[in-house]
């Protein structure tokens, strides 16, 4: 039996970061790793779909170069070369992780599935390990739902649509939230026709209605189909692929598509880790409830990462190592409901969100007011030809606090961040509306917005 002082399951966005924190304070780590190393972020994540989404845009706006005065003739994509690419450079980061890893002194890399003895002891393979500290960082991975005739037909998951090295005749994605809705875009822009089916009324449903219908419009102007509504999605095969049945309130009652992209949602990786034999709750989908310091009901064992179900991105993620490393080795007291979460929907134009959507705070029943704006009456986004979109902002009319914004448009994942880092510091917009940011930019629109404000509905 081999022991260590702390034992990481899961080398995702939170475990390495917190294995050098452990080793840089004398700790002996242990790092169990069952596939590859940097998790969903780094392999079939926000590293290859970003790098997939920038080969997209560049065939987009070659397409569009004439817009700008520009001639190029005939644009065409050579999938098999954006893949090589997309390969590359989730090669070299997944490297670059582990020459990290390997750099730490005190940390063992063990490659293979861990799985629970007892409260203290876990085995991969024919090796038992033990420790006082386990952090469990196990991921999550895409949901197959369970469709008439899922079974009956060839379909992509977001890790199975990465191998790709051709462009779908005509893709067909079932799904209308944050994952589909960007594979969407960027197959159609590689050459696909797409089709986006919804079983909801509308897209990204925990979206405002003007923000879903923007979206929409947005994938409209790219002759990108929209079924929403699609109350019995179904499959089954057909001679030039597969029949999506969608019985929507209008419009066929099918689609054929050469292919299929199931994006419904995640489910996380800890139906195999023996957590009953540690006494490690889960709820009824799998996840590991923690208290706010990320601790499960047994001493001694943490959860981090998206297999808690407190937190689905990157930043979550690595944020969750940042709360277990200030609370056990600086004396801290940080806690998860202190996080204001802010996220982006990787689209094109992109959008920014951060803390509550207008149907949220209405529903809270507090007095509020609302900034808007369109993207067309922002110079930036004219002057680059992107002016898709809209920016919104919603202020408590007591406290005088910023409750929530989200910006899509050109730029917005970025510009976000200014709305962002007010909210962390508790400050009343007045500070920001009084702000003299640089022109032009998206950012510059924000003390605007403020400028603005009307009572909320």
């Amino acid at each position: 039996m081999s022991k260590f002082d702390a034992i990481i399951i899961g080398a995702g966005q939170a475990g390495p970061p917190l294995a050098d924190r452990l080793n840089r304070a004398g700790m002996t780590v242990a790092l169990i790793e069952r596939n590859l190393l940097g998790g969903t972020c780094v392999n079939t994540g926000c590293t290859p779909t970003k790098t997939l989404v920038a080969s997209a845009y560049a065939a987009h706006l070659a397409r569009r170069a004439a817009d700008y005065g520009v001639s190029t003739g005939e644009v065409s994509v050579d999938m098999r070369r954006v893949k090589a690419r997309v390969d590359e450079v989730v090669t070299n980061s997944r490297k670059g992780l582990e020459g990290w890893l390997q750099s730490m002194e005190r940390v063992t890399l063990i490659h293979g599935h861990a799985s629970f003895e007892s409260a203290n002891t876990i085995r991969v393979g024919d090796t038992q390990l033990t420790a006082s500290r386990f952090f469990l960082n196990v991921g999550a991975r895409a949901l197959v739902p369970n469709l008439p005739g899922v079974d009956r037909v060839p379909y992509l998951v977001n890790t199975s649509i990465l191998a790709l090295d051709r462009v779908p005749k005509h893709l067909a994605v079932v799904g209308g939230s944050y994952i589909g809705l960007e594979f969407a875009q960027a197959f159609r822009r590689l050459g696909s026709e797409v089709t986006v089916i919804e079983k909801a009324p509308r897209l990204i449903s925990r979206e405002d209605e003007d923000v879903s219908e923007a979206i929409r419009e947005i994938f409209k102007r790219e002759s990108i189909g929209v079924r929403t509504s699609a109350e019995c999605i179904r499959l089954a095969p057909d001679p030039n692929g597969v029949a999506v049945g969608v019985d929507c309130q209008e419009g066929p009652p099918q689609v054929i598509a050469s292919d299929v992209l199931l994006a419904v949602g995640r489910v996380p990786n800890t139906g195999d880790l023996g957590l009953d034999r540690a006494g490690v709750a889960m709820d009824a989908r799998g996840y590991i409830p923690v208290d706010d310091s990320l601790a499960t009901n047994v001493p001694g064992i943490w959860a981090i990462g998206d297999c808690n179900g407190r937190g689905a991105f990157t930043h979550t993620s690595w944020n969750d190592y940042e709360i277990v490393a200030a609370n056990l080795l600086d004396g801290e007291h940080r806690k998860v409901s202190d996080r204001i979460l802010g996220y982006a929907l990787y689209i094109d134009p992109p959008l920014g969100r951060v803390g509550q959507t207008e149907a949220q705070v209405r529903a809270s029943g507090r007095k509020y007011s609302v900034g808007m704006r369109p993207m067309s009456r922002v110079s930036r986004a004219i002057e680059k030809g992107e002016a898709q979109g809209l920016m919104k902002i919603l202020v408590d009319d007591v406290t005088q606090r910023i409750l929530g914004a989200g910006i899509l448009g050109v730029g917005g994942d970025e510009a976000i961040h200014g709305v962002l880092d007010m909210m962390n510091a508790d400050a009343p917009y007045p500070v920001l509306k009084w702000a003299v940011p640089i022109h032009p930019t998206v950012s510059e629109l924000i003390p605007t917005l403020l400028n603005e404000l009307r009572p909320g509905s």
